[in-house]
């Protein structure tokens, strides 16, 4: 950074915490932003791409990496925007590395820099460079241009395991537009999800029926299990199946058997469900639960959640909160990717595996290379390994 620029850093450092891991941690950021160079701005598909490349090395690589947005619609209108955008630009290459990437996050509105491999950030990190940027775009607009500009500064992956969705889909914009987007699929895959769920909630209406009647004869409580998942993005919904347990059952069991087998130290209870969160011999289960999770019954209740866009016919199953906090960094990518589902690849294909690494590798697989056919495949599929025993879980 130029020498004119320093005292305004020196003074915004000296009003937060010391002490030597971060004092270390100052030092690295603001060596990483003094190694300048002289950057282009690249195109809204190219930088996306570049986006979603950066992204998916950081879930392999768990170093962390910055977004930083500088969202002005008005001020970068295409004219008179014309020469803001090239003075904002300018601005920005004084401040980061010839290795992070400047280019159009929205083609015309809004700029996005990449700060590539961070290592391990917090927000202090971001803090500085918030406070590094806004200084050199002070040096080089006039305020009521700085004014039309709002300055963001995105971490990933959080440190923190509490779901923030809007903030996740930032990082995932490039599934959302440009000429890659799958738009017209997405729409078809909603269509199948609406038609599908609503004719199966019709024709099997009598069953709904029956199975509320032995629930509420066969035990107290209510007929629906409501349940906080984990949807996409993390974004939470009410999950919803019949209930199978004894009313105020503790889910402290599932917990510590859920949180166990995601580590590696557990080992996988193979009921004769096929479930790999299903716990043999549960006292909290009934008698009539038992025979509604053998035979997956117990599910028939999520096609509302289908119907009502929190779900969709086929996806990876939605995880409850504790297991996501459980999660390491490239399991959060099955819920991140795609929208949860009834069924699945999983379902399927590997229910006799034992290890949830591989069950979290067939829902990315299904995650790269889902299409309507193959969900059509899925479906197809999902009754043999019902009537075989390897229900849903």
């Amino acid at each position: 950074m130029e020498g004119e620029r320093r005292p305004a850093m020196a003074s915004t450092l000296t009003s937060r915490p010391s002490g030597a891991p971060y004092n270390g941690l100052i030092r690295n950021v603001e060596r990483m932003l003094s190694a300048t160079g002289t950057h282009t701005l690249i195109g809204e598909e190219i930088f996306l791409a570049m986006l979603s490349q950066e992204r998916k090395r950081s879930e392999r690589s768990a170093k962390q990496f910055v977004l930083l947005l500088l969202d002005g619609a008005q001020a970068f209108a295409a004219g008179a925007g014309e020469e803001i955008t090239q003075q904002a630009v300018a601005s920005l290459s004084t401040c980061i590395r010839e290795t992070d990437i400047v280019g159009w996050y929205e083609e015309g509105s809004v700029i996005g820099v990449i700060f590539t491999e961070m290592g391990t950030a917090n927000e202090g990190a971001i803090k500085i460079i918030l406070n590094r940027v806004t200084s050199a775009l002070r040096n080089n607009l006039s305020v009521r241009d700085i004014n039309a500009i709002s300055i963001s500064c995105h971490l990933y992956p959080e440190q923190s395991e509490k779901h923030r969705p809007q903030k996740v889909r930032l990082f995932y914009h490039d599934e959302h537009v440009g000429a890659g987007s799958r738009t017209g699929a997405q729409v078809m895959k909603r269509a199948l999800d609406i038609v599908g769920s609503a004719t199966a909630i019709l024709m099997l209406s009598p069953v709904f029926l029956v199975i509320a009647a032995l629930i509420k004869l066969t035990s107290k409580g209510p007929v629906l299990f409501r349940q906080n998942r984990v949807g996409q993005y993390g974004a939470p919904f009410t999950f919803l199946k019949f209930r199978s347990m004894y009313l105020n059952s503790d889910s402290k069991i599932h917990q510590e058997y859920v949180t166990s087998f995601i580590s590696g130290k557990g080992k996988r209870h193979a009921s004769k469900d096929g479930g790999i969160y299903k716990i043999t011999n549960d006292p909290r289960v009934t008698p009539l639960g038992r025979f509604i999770r053998r035979t997956s019954l117990d599910e028939l209740p999520q096609f509302f959640n289908v119907l009502r866009g929190d779900m969709s016919l086929v996806g990876p199953r939605p995880p409850v909160p504790y297991e996501f906090e459980a999660y390491d960094v490239w399991h959060r990518k099955r819920v991140f990717e795609v929208k949860p589902g009834i069924t699945g690849l999983w379902q399927i294909k590997g229910r006799s595996r034992t290890n949830f690494d591989d069950m979290v590798r067939l829902d990315l697989q299904y995650a790269r290379n889902w299409s309507i056919w193959m969900d059509i495949k899925i479906l197809l599929q999902t009754p043999g390994a019902v009537f075989s025993g390897d229900g849903a879980c």
